[in-house]
């Protein structure tokens, strides 16, 4: 019984890239943290202050930006840790914990929001509209700036955390002509529609983000058809008899662990089982996996992660 741990030549080369941006994409999330931190907190004083619950709304919404920036700045100096006793597979499921805890944090966020602005449709009651005004241009100017320093890092986390601000951009934009028309028309009930407009748009990308993690923390397969893919492949090759107890589930969403064994043709030498092994490492390569582990069984050999029969 041989047993096989690949790891196929991108990881090398990512944390080599890794190591060569990692102080350009620490110093470009953290600004993009101070600066959504900052004006969240800048706007809950001014929703309060112009009784405008879009922007109460709006102000959940970027403390839970802030969260998920902060855990990104966070994540990006942990994650060139190296696996230890304790960590074996390294720090990245770490960011599932605080994606949960941010989840739930702006699910109840938004549910207190929902249960302020709704009443307001049937007594709305008019924002200070040129706060408002103000306040959505300086979103607009904050939350631009960090997407634009971002939109020119070189990470994958940095380029999906642009995105995350770009849609802040958008909402700040839709606060802007709300406050334009509320000032020219009066129309107060404007204010609460726009809340529960951004406020159900958070709701169904949290839960969507919720499904996900979930799905990662309880080890679900991150793609049934790769998986599939990956077996068909294997049982191409023409040294193997049969593939059972393949398993491939996910550190993180994007950092794939594949385990599984491989009955094999016998007899098979020593040399032959090193020849196999390079076959094997070949064609995973492809798939980019961080963590592989084989196991060979040979002809009439018990596998010993069978459960024993039931007398």
């Amino acid at each position: 019984m041989t047993t096989q741990h690949e790891h196929p030549g991108l990881n090398t080369g990512q944390h080599h890239h890794h190591g060569h941006h990692h102080s350009s994409e620490s110093s470009n999330i953290a600004l993009a943290f101070w600066l959504n931190f900052s004006f969240a907190l800048v706007e809950i004083v001014g929703g309060i202050f112009t009784n405008s619950v879009a922007i109460i709304a709006d102000a959940i919404h970027d403390l839970g930006d802030s969260m998920a920036i902060g855990f990104a700045w966070i994540a990006s100096k942990v994650a060139a840790k190296a696996p230890d006793a304790r960590y074996s597979y390294g720090y990245r499921r770490w960011s599932l914990l605080s994606a949960l805890l941010s989840g739930l944090i702006l699910i109840a966020g938004s549910v207190w929001v929902l249960a302020e602005a709704i009443p307001r449709l049937w007594q709305p009651q008019l924002p200070h509209t040129s706060g408002m005004f103000v306040l959505a241009l300086v979103g607009i100017a904050v939350n631009g700036v960090a997407v634009l320093r971002l939109r020119r890092g070189k990470t994958q986390n940095e380029k999906v955390l642009s995105w995350h601000l770009l849609e802040d951009v958008l909402g700040w934009i839709a606060v802007l002509v709300g406050a334009v028309l509320m000032y020219f028309t009066g129309w107060a009930w404007l204010d609460p529609l726009l809340c529960i407009g951004f406020t159900l748009f958070i709701l169904l990308n949290v839960t969507r983000s919720l499904r996900q993690t979930l799905a990662l923390f309880l080890q679900v397969s991150p793609s049934p058809a790769l998986q599939q893919e990956i077996e068909t492949a294997l049982k191409q090759l023409e040294f193997v008899k049969a593939v059972h107890h393949l398993h491939l589930w996910s550190l993180d969403g994007e950092q794939h662990v594949l385990t599984l064994h491989l009955e094999v043709v016998t007899p098979a030498s020593l040399a032959e089982q090193l020849n196999y092994k390079q076959q094997i490492a070949a064609l995973l390569a492809p798939y980019k996996l961080s963590h592989t582990t084989v196991e060979f069984e040979m002809d009439d050999e018990p596998c010993r992660d069978q459960p024993a029969p039931v007398k």
